[in-house]
């Protein structure tokens, strides 16, 4: 009976002990959090996107208690959400312009000629192991779909000719089209940058359009029409300078032969000049022979 009192009395005393251990470790280590994290990061639209350059909402709201970073700078976030966190934080909404996925390339398969049909799995990164894909442009989107398989936004959609079409509303600027596309044709945007290059093609003149009816020729039209400094032909491709968008205007693609520049319209989407060419075709267009497929390897 002695020994039991003394092992029962033993364990009391450990426990004792431990308790009085752990609740001088609490409240040593504890780590004060504000409380207001919490309310912030319910008024978030819980994307964990990332386009706001956090790791996360939490991170984001945590910022925003912090007086670190502004309620606006959240893009995907509705007006009525940012404004509710300004008023809890009392603090200005500030102002951040959204950020899309802008697509280099309108080389569907209607008008991007094709020097081999890729059959394996159905992935863009797949296919680009295989001696680059089955494209003639070696710079042309391989329509597998691989951006839309990633786009957790429901933001990318492919068209009936096997190009992504990206949808302004939903798109978060998260940069999973980017990092995935291994053409790397996915570009982060501010939606103010309406005029655009749809494409990447690095071929000179006839031998881009060879290879894509709607490839960029290097002609120069768009350059000569646009405001000073704004389109310069590098390697024989239109490239703005959106340090100038400010005089950006639908101008530079009024003449664009192929329509590789065009507007991009909130609503519309990309609309060509007047003097590009008409495509009418609607069917994909054929493999090309193999001694022509090697010709256009060689232009490349």
């Amino acid at each position: 009976m002695t020994e039991f009192l003394i092992a029962c009395g033993v364990m009391a005393a450990i426990g004792v002990i431990l308790a009085a251990v752990l609740a001088y470790a609490d409240k040593k280590l504890y780590v004060y959090e504000d409380p207001r994290i919490d309310e912030v990061e319910a008024l978030l639209p819980k994307a964990n996107c990332g386009a706001c350059g956090c790791a996360g909402c939490r991170a984001f709201a945590e910022k925003v208690v912090k007086g670190e970073i502004a309620p606006g700078k959240c893009t995907v976030n509705s007006e009525e959400g940012i404004q509710a966190i300004a008023a809890l934080m009392n603090v200005e909404t500030g102002a951040e312009e959204k950020r899309v996925a802008r697509l280099a390339c309108a080389g569907g398969n209607h008008v991007a000629r094709r020097r081999a049909s890729y059959e394996g799995l159905l992935s863009c990164r797949a296919a680009a192991l295989v001696s680059g894909g089955g494209k003639l442009c070696a710079w042309g989107c391989l329509g597998l779909g691989d951006c839309e398989s990633v786009c957790t936004f429901g933001a990318i959609r492919m068209d009936e000719h096997g190009l992504p079409v990206v949808s302004e509303a939903r798109c978060t600027a998260c940069g999973d089209c980017v990092a995935v596309c291994p053409k790397e044709l996915f570009t982060l945007h501010p939606v103010s940058h309406r005029l655009w290059v749809a494409c990447r093609n690095l071929l000179e003149g006839d031998k881009a359009e060879a290879d894509c009816e709607v490839a960029c020729t290097g002609c120069g039209r768009c350059a000569a029409d646009a405001p000073a400094g704004l389109i310069q032909i590098v390697e024989h491709l239109a490239v703005i300078d959106y340090s100038r968008n400010a005089v950006a205007t639908p101008a530079p693609a009024e003449r664009c032969p192929t329509g590789a520049i065009v507007w991009i319209d909130e609503k519309a989407g990309p609309l060509k000049g007047p003097d590009a060419k008409v495509i009418t075709r609607k069917t994909p267009l054929p493999v090309e022979p193999a001694g022509l497929a090697m010709a256009g390897k060689d232009r490349s």
